[in-house]
C-alpha cells in the first residue's frame, strides 16, 4: 500500500501542531506521547478519505437499488413472469434472508483482511448479479432473475456493516459521524432511484415482447454501473492511510494479531444489555422502513389505482428526505454528542410521521401523500447513522464492524417478519389494518429506546485519556486526547 499511500496534499485536521523536523510540511500534525514507548505519534488527514467514501457510496447505492427495483413496480414483474404478489415480495426479502447468515462470517472478514478484501468481493458479487438479471428478461426465466437478486443481496452482506469502520480507518475524531452518515447517504440514495427509475423505465404495457424490451434495458443500465464501479475499485480503493487519521487508529495499528479474538468480541456485545436493548429497538425501526419500501407499490395502487409513477415518487420522497435526516444527525452527534437524547427523539418523530402516513393515505389527495411520506422519512431513514453510532458509544472498543453487524441482523430479521405479516394483514384487511400494525411495533421500540442505559463508554474512555504535546519551547503540556475516533475501536487489526 506504500506507493498508493504515498503523500499528498492533504488538508489540516483537528490536531494539535507540533515543531519539528515536519514544520515546513503544510500538513498539520499531532505530537502525542505513546505511554508504552514514550515516541510521538503522528495523525494526519488525506484529502483523498472524500474520495474514498465516495466511491464506497457509489458501490453501496447501486446496491442497494437493485434491492427495491423489482418491488417498486411489483404489478408489472407479476405479470411479466406471471407469478404471485407473495413471490415478487421474495425478491425485496432475498436481501433480508441472505443477511442473517452471512453477517458473522463476513464481519470476521473484514476485521481479518480489512476494507479492500471486502470491498472487492461486494463488488464482484453485486456485478456478477446486474449481468445474471440481463440473462432473465424473458417470462420463463424468474427463477434466473431471483438467482441474479440472491447475488447481489450476498454482496449486500459486504456493504450494509461498512460505513462507521470506513469512517474509523480514514478520518478524524471530530467528522466520523459525518462520514459515517455519507457512508449511509449513498445506500438510501440507491433505494430512491430504485423508487424512482424503474417505474419510468418499464411502464406498464400489454404486449409481452415490449415490456421484456423495456425491463432488458433496465437490467443492461444496473450492469454496466456496477462493471464502471468494479473497475474503479479495484483500481482506486485503498485499504487504509499510510499515517492513522486519530490517536485510536494509531493504537489500533499497534495491536497484535492474538490480542484480538471474534469469539469474545460477540460474546460481549451478546451481554452488553444497553446495547442489545439497541439491537432490538433498531430492528424495530429499520424493520418497518423494509416493510413499508418493498410493500409501498401495493399501498399506492390500492388507493390510487394506475399511480405506478407516483408510487415511486412517494418512495423517492421517503428516502430523500430520510437522506437529508441522516446527514442533519450525523452533523448533530458531532457537534453535541447527545446519543440517547437525540435517538430517542428521532424514535419518537418516526411514530408520529407513520401514524400520519397510516391515516391519511386514503383521503384520495396524492399531495398530502407525498408531505407525510416525507415527514415519515425524514426521521426513520435518517435514524440510520444514529443507530450506528449509538452502537459504538455502547460497546466500545469492541470492533464497529461487528455492532453494526448485528444491528443490521436484526434489521433483517424484523424486515422479514413484518413484511410477510403486512402482506397478509393487507390481504384480509386492507393497508389501514397493516400500517396500524407497525405503527404498534414503533411504539414498542419507542419504549424500549427510552430503557437504554445510556453508557457512552468511548465519550469516558476519551476524558479519562491525559496525553503530552510537545509544545513551541519544547516544554511539555498536559491536554485531553480527542484523538479517539467516533467509529473506532483500538482492539481492531488492520490489514
Amino acid at each position: 500500500m506504500g506507493d498508493r499511500c504515498a503523500p499528498d496534499t492533504t488538508e489540516n485536521g483537528p490536531h494539535m501542531g507540533v515543531i519539528g523536523p515536519a514544520a515546513a510540511d503544510p500538513i498539520e500534525h499531532s505530537g502525542i506521547i505513546n505511554r508504552e514507548s514514550d515516541l510521538g505519534v503522528t495523525t494526519r488527514l488525506y484529502k483523498r478519505r472524500w474520495m474514498i467514501v465516495f466511491l464506497f457510496s457509489s458501490y453501496s447505492l447501486i446496491n442497494a437499488y437493485q434491492w427495491i427495483q423489482y418491488a417498486i413496480i411489483s404489478n408489472i414483474i407479476m405479470k411479466f413472469y406471471k407469478v404471485e404478489a407473495f413471490a415478487v415480495d421474495w425478491l425485496s426479502m432475498v436481501y433480508m434472508l441472505t443477511y442473517i447468515p452471512f453477517i458473522f462470517p463476513v464481519t470476521w472478514l473484514l476485521d481479518i483482511r480489512g476494507l479492500r478484501v471486502t470491498a472487492l468481493i461486494a463488488n464482484a458479487l453485486n456485478c456478477a448479479g446486474t449481468w445474471i438479471k440481463v440473462a432473465s428478461a424473458k417470462p420463463s426465466l424468474f427463477w434466473v432473475t431471483m438467482l441474479g437478486q440472491f447475488m447481489s443481496s450476498f454482496a449486500q452482506v459486504f456493504i450494509l456493516g461498512m460505513p462507521s469502520r470506513l469512517a474509523s480507518v480514514w478520518f478524524g475524531a471530530n467528522e466520523v459521524s459525518t462520514a459515517c452518515s455519507i457512508g449511509v447517504f449513498g445506500n438510501q440514495l440507491g433505494i430512491a432511484i430504485g423508487f424512482l427509475v424503474p417505474p419510468i423505465l418499464v411502464p406498464n404495457v400489454d404486449d409481452m415482447d415490449e415490456l421484456a424490451h423495456h425491463i432488458s434495458i433496465m437490467f443492461y443500465i444496473s450492469a454496466g454501473m456496477a462493471t464502471a464501479i468494479l473497475v474503479l475499485v479495484v483500481i482506486v480503493f485503498q485499504e487504509k492511510p499510510e499515517i492513522p487519521p486519530s490517536q485510536a487508529q494509531a493504537q489500533a495499528r499497534n495491536m497484535q494479531p492474538d490480542e484480538y479474538s471474534y469469539t469474545a468480541s460477540i460474546l460481549s456485545l451478546l451481554r452488553n444489555k444497553p446495547f442489545m436493548l439497541l439491537v432490538v429497538s433498531y430492528g424495530l425501526n429499520v424493520g418497518c422502513f423494509y416493510a413499508i419500501s418493498t410493500l409501498l407499490n401495493r399501498m399506492i395502487i390500492e388507493h390510487y389505482p394506475g399511480e405506478e409513477v407516483n408510487a415511486g415518487r412517494i418512495g423517492l420522497t421517503i428516502v430523500i428526505a430520510g437522506m437529508a435526516g441522516s446527514l442533519i444527525c450525523g452533523i448533530w452527534l458531532d457537534k453535541t454528542k447527545t446519543y440517547k437524547q437525540t435517538t430517542l427523539a428521532v424514535y419518537i418523530l418516526s411514530l408520529t410521521g407513520m401514524l400520519a402516513y397510516t391515516f391519511t393515505l386514503n383521503l384520495g389527495h396524492l399531495w398530502v401523500v407525498f408531505v407525510t411520506a416525507g415527514v415519515l422519512g425524514f426521521f426513520m431513514t435518517g435514524y440510520l447513522p444514529l443507530g450506528f453510532e449509538y452502537a459504538v458509544e455502547l460497546t466500545y472498543p469492541e470492533s464497529e464492524g461487528t455492532s453494526s453487524g448485528l444491528l443490521n441482523c436484526s434489521a433483517q430479521i424484523f424486515g422479514i417478519i413484518f413484511t410477510i405479516a403486512q402482506g397478509k394483514i393487507m390481504d384480509y384487511w386492507g393497508t389501514l389494518a397493516g400500517n396500524i400494525f407497525l405503527c404498534i411495533f414503533l411504539l414498542i421500540g419507542t419504549v424500549v429506546t427510552g430503557f437504554i442505559k445510556s453508557d457512552l463508554r468511548r465519550q469516558k474512555a476519551n476524558q479519562q485519556v491525559e496525553v503530552q504535546t510537545v509544545s513551541p519551547a519544547g516544554s511539555l503540556s498536559s491536554v485531553q486526547d480527542y484523538g479517539a475516533t467516533s467509529c473506532g475501536s483500538p482492539w481492531q487489526q488492520q490489514s
